[in-house]
């Protein structure tokens, strides 16, 4: 790579380069049990700027009810990370978690799958 060192940790589209083990220091498992379904929501308790960016972030997202799979697609982060950094603010008391109650079974999905196959 040529050019100045801070031009080669940058990527136009994706921002500065930050590996995700940065993002949980180290750590792998979440202390929380949350599905990919798993709704969150802010308590309140904690204020965005009293945290570290990306678990601010996670508080904005989470003014409203949202899935732990939303947050990972708004952060761009592996759904691993997403849920190790959401056990932090449960752990915190930040936010609230909930399984949604109104899944879709099987048959739903299938045929939803079939209709959005006919288009």
């Amino acid at each position: 790579m040529s050019g100045p060192p801070e031009k080669m940790w940058l990527d136009n589209e994706a921002g500065p380069l930050l590996r995700p083990y940065s993002l949980t220091n180290g750590r792998t498992k979440p202390s929380a049990t949350l599905s990919l379904q798993s709704l969150v929501r802010s308590t309140g308790r904690l204020a965005p700027d009293r945290v570290e960016p990306t678990h601010a972030r996670m508080l904005e997202l989470c003014r409203f009810a949202t899935s732990v799979a939303e947050v990972s697609a708004h952060l761009r982060q592996p759904a691993v990370v997403t849920k190790v950094l959401l056990s932090d603010l449960i752990d915190w008391g930040a936010v609230t978690t909930r399984v949604p109650t109104d899944m879709p079974d099987r048959e739903q999905l299938e045929a939803l799958l079939h209709g959005l196959r006919q288009l």
